[in-house]
């Protein structure tokens, strides 16, 4: 029997921040991608699809978010270039083999973030938020190429660890309170 539209938007909604962080990686604008969101999940219920299950739901959502994105893109930032289709992909089938409860890893995240240096914080802002290549933002701090290489690569693997442990944390606190 197939999901009914209060059913399909729930799940949706559930999946909001990860849909809409698919879509960001493409747009690289904030209020595009909660806009591309909101048009995945008006198609779902006002077009002719029905879905069996959520994992077809978010299948289909996360297809078309992805190309609601690039369509966006082509349309209003010719000049821009964004991810390519099988960085997308590799990103997309991480998200799907290892779901995470929605929002730990993207609260994680913020954490520490937060906890960041302001150079560093500068330097990913620089990188992932403006976009620049790494070769700008060498020239931008006045360092090596090979230097903000470095010190991205040391800065991935803190954060990695640092997400890692407070999701593992918040895991650990929830089978505790479940115990």
């Amino acid at each position: 029997m197939p999901l009914d539209h209060e059913t399909t938007l729930k799940h949706l909604f559930e999946a909001r921040q990860r849909l809409c962080a698919a879509a960001w990686l493409v747009v690289r604008d904030a209020p595009a991608a909660e806009d591309l969101f909101q048009n995945v999940a008006l198609k779902s219920v006002t077009k002719n699809v029905s879905f069996e299950h959520e994992g077809a739901l978010l299948s289909w959502a996360m297809v078309s978010i992805k190309r609601e994105a690039i369509d966006w893109l082509r349309k209003r930032k010719p000049e821009t270039l964004g991810l390519e289709p099988e960085v997308l992909d590799l990103i997309s089938e991480e998200w799907s083999t290892h779901p995470q409860p929605e929002g730990s890893r993207m609260e994680a995240l913020r954490e520490c973030l937060a906890s960041v240096p302001e150079k560093s914080r500068q330097l990913l802002h620089l990188r992932y938020f403006d976009g620049h290549s790494c070769d700008e933002v060498a020239r931008r701090v006045g360092a090596s190429v090979g230097a903000v290489y470095q010190r991205l690569s040391r800065l991935h693997r803190a954060l990695k660890e640092c997400v890692d442990n407070k999701v593992a944390a918040a895991s650990a606190a929830v089978q505790g309170g479940l115990g």
